[in-house]
């Protein structure tokens, strides 16, 4: 038996920051990974010498000065990434299948417009607009601006649809796909993903975006090591069973191998519905528990991982987003006839040299239903097993239709390719934890915001949730997430304070 002051269900990026950060101010924390490695979609892996990023495809707000940079410069681990800042005239480029110029979204706000005004030379009110909604929706959101504030403040901007306020600004169709043309960042479903989410990942790449050379798993290993330098421990092929609660609080968890740990308070960055379900307590109502587990989740992913040929693929230091026909919005509620509608392609950055690639990933959209009959199985680097020979024909036969639908605007790709490498939604479900290997776990609706609002805190005083599903997902999402589960812990206006000071 262990007994700490905080134990840590997890080890994704809302784990290794609520840890870090609890550890910088004094609370002794254990760290607990199912997995050989920790970072969740931090994870990198290698393949014939070549780093393949898992999920950390591009960041955005690290620019000095700006909200991630503080948070990151606050836990020490600013100076420490090798990064490398994307094209400022173009960091996403949009691309549809008739049309041959791709559309790109610069950054910093006069010049996000002016590369716009190039193909949309009338559209200058609609585009400032668009900005001006963007920069005041993210306003509305205390924390992501690294203040405290009121709840209330949301309020007014949460129940806005990100399509129909788009679709408001003009009347010119290809400029209103154009501004959802990346809306594969958050799973976007149009006539129901909210503005706020647009807007708050948006605004971030915007302001700055930004790669990691040789893969985001270097965050990951900075958060170990700051929690490890305070005294905490990272324990890595330690997979919890059950959360165990008496009726007052939680008492301790159990591990796979029958281990108890104790602590005085638990965290979990599990999806809500997991952590719910692992949770031995009369303290969650079956009413909570079936709210918990009624969630809808975003899409799946199918993720194409690609070690090149040396020296056949330039490297683009921007990402290339392509939709097969004139919709945007269609890709994620595509059918097995017409898969895939759309693509996102990113170049990874490497140290070894920066004229040509050495892998690139393709994602797009799947269905968790596309590999349901494979969900009896499971594999991962710790507990790896084969799901059949049939499974592995349908990741080739999927790979292919990615990969023609690819050559359409990249006709050399296949020369280019010395091995690919498939992930699928049963992919992140082992890696991730999510039931059904969604991308960024709970969607939101507009027309319900307060439905999908999880709260740090649950009805078991002493056990906080975090990550991707409390707040927002991605880098800086997730990050923030984890600032209002440590808020739980410390004074919020004192962390936000010495944030800001960093």
């Amino acid at each position: 038996m262990h007994d700490y002051d905080v134990v840590i269900i997890g080890s994704g990026l809302g784990g290794l920051v609520c840890g870090a950060v609890l550890g910088m101010n004094g609370f002794k924390v254990c760290v607990l990974e199912k997995n050989r490695q920790v970072g969740g979609c931090l994870q990198t892996f290698s393949r014939d010498k070549t780093i393949i990023d898992t999920g950390v495809h591009y960041i955005g707000g690290l620019g000095e000065g700006q909200n991630l940079n503080k948070i990151f410069s606050y836990l020490g681990i600013m100076d420490k990434l090798k990064l490398v800042q994307l094209d400022r005239d173009g960091f996403d480029m949009i691309c549809f299948g008739d049309d041959d110029i791709s559309y790109p979204l610069a950054q910093g706000y006069d010049n996000f417009k002016q590369q716009l005004l190039k193909s949309f030379p009338d559209e200058e009110p609609a585009l400032n607009k668009y900005c001006d909604t963007i920069k005041h929706v993210c306003s509305r959101f205390p924390l992501y601006n690294l203040r405290n504030g009121d709840y209330r403040e949301k309020e007014e901007v949460q129940h806005i649809d990100t399509k129909t306020f788009i679709e408001s600004l003009t009347d010119n169709k290809r400029l209103q796909q154009v501004l959802a043309g990346n809306s594969m960042l958050y799973a976007g479903e149009g006539n129901k993903t909210p503005l706020y989410i647009h807007a708050l990942i948006t605004n971030s790449f915007i302001e700055s975006a930004w790669k990691c050379v040789d893969g985001g798993s270097q965050i990951a290993k900075q958060l170990q090591r700051r929690i490890t330098e305070n005294g905490g421990v990272v324990r890595r092929n330690c997979k919890v069973t059950a959360i165990c609660a008496d009726d007052e609080k939680a008492t301790n968890i159990e591990l796979e191998n029958g281990e108890t740990v104790t602590a005085k308070y638990f965290i979990s960055n599990l999806h809500p519905a997991q952590t719910i379900e692992m949770t031995k307590s009369k303290l969650f109502r079956n009413a909570y528990r079936s709210r918990m587990k009624s969630l809808e989740n975003t899409a799946g992913t199918f993720l194409l991982n690609i070690v090149l040929k040396k020296d056949t693929f330039p490297y683009l230091n921007h990402n290339y987003y392509y939709h097969r026909h004139n919709d945007a919005w269609e890709g994620v509620v595509h059918n097995n006839e017409a898969w895939p509608l759309t693509y996102a392609l990113f170049v990874n950055a490497s140290s070894r040299h920066n004229e040509f690639a050495d892998s690139l990933t393709i994602m797009t959209y799947m269905r968790d239903a596309d590999v349901a009959q494979w969900s009896g199985t499971f594999s991962t680097d710790s507990h790896p097993s084969h799901r059949g020979e049939d499974y592995e024909l349908f990741k080739e036969q999927r790979a292919e239709l990615l990969l023609d639908v690819v050559a359409q605007k990249f006709p050399n790709i296949r020369e280019c390719i010395h091995a690919y490498y498939v992930a699928t939604p049963l992919t992140y479900r082992d890696y991730q934890g999510t039931a059904d290997g969604s991308m960024y776990g709970i969607a939101n609706d507009y027309r319900d915001p307060v439905k999908t609002f999880i709260a740090a805190r649950t009805k078991i005083p002493n056990l906080f949730l975090t990550g991707q599903n409390l707040n927002l997902h991605g880098i800086l999402g997730v990050t923030i997430s984890s600032l209002i589960t440590c808020g739980e812990l410390l004074n919020i206006d004192d962390l936000l304070e010495k944030i800001n000071a960093s």
